[in-house]
């Protein structure tokens, strides 16, 4: 079972969401960087999925210092709102608040990686280039721009076959200039394929297969 916490950043306290192994065998840490709907019911449960597979996550309230508290509807009046949220955060405040989860996290004695969705995807590839955390990226639409930065530490993409917003020559832009990370796409599926949530986006087969690989990448990741 989840609950809030309080973790420090460069800019202030800001809440999370965290989950631990109910077991009290733990893998590893993840930091779970939220799509631009906030830290919402589906985010949550994505907290607590990877706390049942081991693993002591938190997903911080990205957008708190513009607005905390955040949970947006999928609809288009969610989905313009997210982007001005984003676009008012940056990424570089954005890198912060993922800098000060995982420096939680180490503290705790805690390998620990990065996990993002939509946005988050991107932020997690960030994480990756200037933290040196070990990254999983799902279907992340805005690291073309930064693909020429060498990755820092093991670097986990997916990508959606028939994802509209990451046309086919942007992923293989990603195989191309970051040739040491794993790039997966699902055919058939599109963007947000892992949104269960969201029957609209959600493509179960694509979405359990991602999440496999995705265990056995940190598996190794965090050894």
């Amino acid at each position: 079972m989840g609950r809030a916490i309080a973790i420090t950043t460069r800019h202030g306290t800001i809440d999370a969401w965290r989950a631990d192994p109910l077991d009290g065998a733990q893998r590893g840490a993840l930091v779970v960087v939220q799509e631009i709907f906030g830290v919402n019911e589906h985010i949550r449960a994505v907290v607590e999925r990877y706390a049942a597979e081991g693993y002591v996550a938190v997903a911080p309230d990205m957008f708190a210092p513009v607005q905390p508290h955040v949970e947006l509807g999928y609809g288009e009046d969610g989905f313009a709102r997210g982007r001005e949220l984003a676009a008012a955060l940056g990424f570089e405040r954005a890198v912060d608040i993922v800098a000060g989860a995982a420096a939680m996290l180490r503290e705790e004695g805690h390998a620990t990686a990065v996990i993002g969705f939509c946005w988050g995807g991107s932020v997690a590839y960030l994480a990756n280039i200037r933290l040196g955390l070990p990254a999983v990226s799902y279907y992340g639409a805005r690291t073309v721009p930064f693909l020429d930065e060498p990755l820092r530490a093991p670097m986990l993409f997916h990508f959606g076959g028939d994802d509209g917003s990451i046309p086919p020559a942007d992923v293989q832009a990603h195989r191309e200039r970051q040739p040491d990370a794993t790039v997966h796409v699902y055919e058939g599926a599109g963007h947000a394929f892992n949104r269960d949530v969201d029957p609209r986006h959600h493509h179960p087969a694509s979405a359990s297969l991602a999440h496999r690989r995705t265990l056995k990448f940190l598996e190794v990741a965090l050894s």
